[in-house]
């Protein structure tokens, strides 16, 4: 299958037949017959096949200077969610309220490796103004996650046990 230019960019002569691939990519190949009108479904799928084989020599190109081809890594949801808190600390006017965030918080805050002491004021202050079923359920949450903890208190040594505990009574003075 030789193709030559449509107007969709040059192709190599030797798509399906590589012995007859002699000319060089992009070099307009010499084919003195000219090809049939191609209808619009079979124009999209030879421009996707173009783009597609694009793509994968641009990609072998970076991997061949040793360069990254692939997009930066997607951030994490606790650093989404540190940087919503952040942001409504600092920004309130461009602020936006998003649920899959507060609840990333309230389900990890009493987490000091996920929730620094840092941002965990920022956090308390976040709190002050929770509404709704959301703070009804925070203070149940910290209501048994404080009994569970003073059950436990008696068990066993546990060097995050102090923190986590101070963190709960900090919440339940809060919104209590």
């Amino acid at each position: 299958m030789a193709v030559c230019c449509l107007g969709l960019g040059w192709v190599l002569r030797a798509w399906a037949d590589p012995a007859a691939g002699d000319a060089e990519a992009g070099a307009p190949c010499g084919d003195p017959e000219p090809l049939p009108e191609l209808s619009p479904e079979e124009r999209r799928v030879l421009e996707r096949r173009l783009k597609k084989q694009r793509k994968k020599q641009e990609r072998k190109r970076l991997r061949e200077a040793g360069l990254s081809a692939g997009p930066p890594a997607p951030r994490s949801g606790a650093q989404l969610a540190l940087d919503y808190l952040c942001g409504w600390a600092h920004k309130r006017e461009t602020w936006k309220f998003q649920k899959t965030r507060q609840t990333w918080l309230l389900t990890h805050m009493y987490d000091g490796h996920k929730v620094p002491d840092a941002q965990f004021s920022t956090l308390l202050a976040y709190l002050e103004g929770l509404q709704g079923r959301a703070r009804e359920l925070t203070v149940q949450k910290a209501e048994a996650l404080m009994r569970e903890l003073d059950e436990a208190g008696a068990g066993g040594p546990d060097p995050l046990l102090p923190e986590k505990t101070q963190r709960v009574r900090q919440v339940l003075q809060l919104l209590s």
